[in-house]
């Protein structure tokens, strides 16, 4: 019996991406969706592929970097390179992830300050008119 194999309209409701989107998936060569005529057909190893793909681009991933990634399971070892390589790049993108973070706290801060800044001369203004 062959596996269950899904078409473009199913993947696009499963995982919320369009057509589109997956089209450009596999000219990226990261998905390769089996052909009847002009018929796509997604099976269990292309789900689970896009499940990853949609993953890493959530985690900031350049397609790229997840295309290398998914390659590596096929070099024969259980996957210990491939493995290794995503948690290596991961811990990476993980302290950019925070280092943004931190940025972003600080600018928020700042930004905080200033409105209240703001809020304070507009309030002393109205006071002062009203005063005169």
């Amino acid at each position: 019996m062959s596996e269950p194999r899904k078409t473009i309209r199913q993947m696009c409701e499963e995982y919320d991406v369009t057509p589109r989107t997956l089209r450009f998936y596999e000219s990226k060569e990261l998905l390769s969706p089996l052909r009847e005529g002009q018929k796509r057909l997604y099976g269990k190893r292309s789900q689970a592929r896009l499940k990853l793909i949609l993953q890493g681009k959530r985690f900031g991933f350049s397609l790229e970097e997840i295309r290398q990634l998914l390659d590596l399971y096929y070099i024969g070892d259980q996957q210990r390179t491939q493995m290794t390589e995503t948690y290596e790049l991961a811990q990476e993108r993980l302290a950019a992830m925070k280092q943004q973070r931190d940025e972003l706290n600080q600018t928020i801060a700042e930004f905080e300050k200033q409105l209240e800044w703001g809020a304070d001369f507009i309030a002393n203004t109205f006071a002062q008119e009203a005063a005169e």
